[in-house]
Formats: structure tokens, C-alpha cells, sequence
């Protein structure tokens, strides 16, 4: 097992993004936009569930780590922290899914 976090990609995230490297794939995409990056992890998220019917479990493994680094380049261009989202996360823990839907506006 590896000790590597989202954390860890969030920061390796925003380094790329800040830098000069013609030859980064992340400060490219996110040059492009908000739209860009967002059709991005639509399209990972979509791969994702097609392996995941398929029940290819090694390409729901590669998809998913896809969609987890365009999840956070979305993060990134809309200025959310990671840490944000995990508190979302942790708010909801102590009430059970169906409670947490029902609270929120759009129910």
C-alpha cells in the first residue's frame, strides 16, 4: 500500500498549474477553463462507470484514478479546497444518507 493522499495530488495539482512548463498536461487543461476541465471529469466519470458495468476491475481502478486527479483540477479552477469538501463530508457522517439528501434544498 502506498501512503500517497488526494492531499498529496491536490498540492501536486497546483504546483503544474502554477507553473511554467509548456509540457504539463494539468497547467494545459487548466488554461483551457472551468468548461474544459469540467467535460473532462464528465467524460473520466462516465469511462469510470462503463468499466465498473463491465465489471473490469483493474480499468474501474485506472478510471477511477482519473477521475479522482479531474475531480481536483475541477477543484482546483473553481477555487475549492479539498479540505472543504471533506468537511462536507465529515458534516454528513453523523446522519444516514437519506436524512442528509432530504435536508438539503433540492431534497
Amino acid at each position: 500500500m502506498t501512503n500517497f493522499t488526494l492531499s498529496d495530488l491536490e498540492v501536486i495539482i497546483a504546483a503544474r498549474a502554477n507553473s511554467d512548463d509548456e509540457l504539463s498536461y494539468t497547467r494545459k487543461l487548466i488554461s483551457k477553463g472551468v468548461s474544459k476541465c469540467a467535460q473532462k471529469l464528465g467524460e473520466e466519470a462516465v469511462e469510470t462507470a462503463i468499466a465498473a458495468v463491465e465489471r473490469d476491475r483493474d480499468e474501474v481502478a485506472c478510471e477511477a484514478a482519473d477521475l479522482l486527479y479531474h475531480l481536483l483540477v475541477v477543484l482546483r479552477v473553481s477555487d475549492v479546497p479539498l479540505d472543504e469538501v471533506m468537511a462536507k463530508l465529515a458534516a454528513r457522517t453523523g446522519q444516514t444518507g437519506l436524512e442528509e439528501k432530504a435536508s438539503r434544498k433540492d431534497g
